[in-house]
């Protein structure tokens, strides 16, 4: 069920890269049915499904750790170094990528892992989801502080913009490795995305622990509370973005993050419950397509980059300015169903994807070749 919603998850955002020409959309902005569309459906929340799951996933191999006698938080911290390798490369080509946050974030995660209460794993990440640096950036303004109204840093990404609407391949690297590094960093941390990043990291881990996901029958009355109280959430929180809208710095720009950040979990809830519901009710008949795709979401989330950037960018096909948001959309659709079907196949021969497999050799490599304590 989680490779299925990880696999949804991953697909949704795909959409949204789509329709958005893989971060070059406000270049020649195009705005009807499709953005709209893929924003209610996709944006923000499959983001955050595939944080959670990513929460989730980080039990699962504490656990599978635990019980075969490893010292954990060394493998997986040196799993996440190697992660973070991989996105750095990645992100030279696509600086949209999101591995080397989530590496990062990761990190940071590893000492939770020691927490055993599933209600203090999810306190903790309420406090991140409250999202405290925008509340205080927020109330730093209104109280006539610099800090508060200071223009948020990724303003600057223009830098990294240029080379990628005309310039050539080694222009759109170099403009990647300073630039669009500084204006994604300002952008996760100064629209509180990293806390919301670590906050659904905890939850997943509290997921985890409670087995929410391994018995979801068990938790019938959570996911009502979960759905109600995230529907109740969302008008209110349209209401309170239109009143903070189009602000470019102060504390209704940060507000209008904040109010942004919460629509993004509340709608990233009730796609999560009805998933599993919908999972629970047909017995995983028609969701289950979508777990291949799932189990290899690293090899096809790099593989998206390595396909449409070239597609998208000045150095390759030029489509930015030349395809329609009717066609990105189609052709985002006929991708997912490559996707789909390339996903499945690869798995009838092999057991993960190809950098799923580079991934773990890698952060199997030190303890592989590292000597082995002779017995006396």
């Amino acid at each position: 069920m989680v490779d299925a919603l990880r696999g949804y998850a991953l697909l949704g955002l795909f959409l949204v890269h789509m329709t958005g020409y893989f971060e070059l959309y406000n270049a020649r902005p195009e705005p009807g049915w499709v953005q709209e569309t893929t924003r209610i459906l996709f944006q923000g929340k499959c983001f955050s499904l595939l944080a959670l799951c990513f929460g989730f996933s980080f039990y699962m191999l504490m656990e599978s750790a635990r019980r075969r006698g490893q010292v954990f938080a060394l493998r997986f911290g040196w799993r996440l170094l190697v992660l973070l390798a991989l996105g750095w490369v990645h992100a030279l080509l696509y600086r949209g990528d999101i591995l080397v946050v989530l590496a990062v974030a990761g990190l940071c995660l590893i000492p939770f892992g020691r927490v055993e209460s599933p209600r203090l794993l999810m306190a903790a990440a309420l406090v991140m989801l409250a999202q405290p640096l925008l509340l205080l950036r927020i109330a730093a303004g209104w109280m006539g502080h610099h800090w508060g109204w200071s223009l948020p840093l990724f303003y600057d990404g223009g830098a990294a913009m240029g080379p990628s609407l005309e310039g050539g391949l080694a222009e759109l690297v170099q403009a990647n490795l300073q630039a669009g590094r500084i204006a994604k960093w300002s952008y996760f941390i100064e629209t509180g995305r990293i806390f919301q990043l670590f906050g659904l990291f905890l939850a997943g881990l509290a997921a985890g622990r409670a087995g929410f996901f391994v018995h979801p029958e068990r938790f019938g009355r959570l996911r009502l509370a979960l759905s109600l109280g995230a529907a109740l959430a969302i008008w209110p929180l349209q209401a309170a973005m239109a009143a903070t809208c189009c602000y470019r710095t102060g504390p209704r720009f940060f507000a209008s993050a904040l109010f942004s950040g919460w629509l993004d979990l509340a709608g990233m809830a009730l796609t999560l419950v009805l998933l599993i519901a919908l999972w629970l009710r047909l017995s995983g008949r028609g969701l289950r397509v979508l777990a291949p795709v799932g189990r290899v979401t690293l090899t096809l989330y790099v593989g998206q980059s390595l396909v449409f950037v070239p597609v998208f960018y000045g150095f390759g096909l030029h489509w930015w300015d030349r395809i329609t948001q009717p066609q990105a959309l189609a052709l985002g659709l006929a991708a997912c169903a490559v996707q789909l079907v390339l996903a499945r196949a690869w798995l009838a021969r092999f057991a993960q994807g190809p950098l799923e497999w580079l991934w773990r050799h890698l952060a199997r490599l030190p303890f592989t070749l590292a000597p082995r304590a002779v017995a006396a």
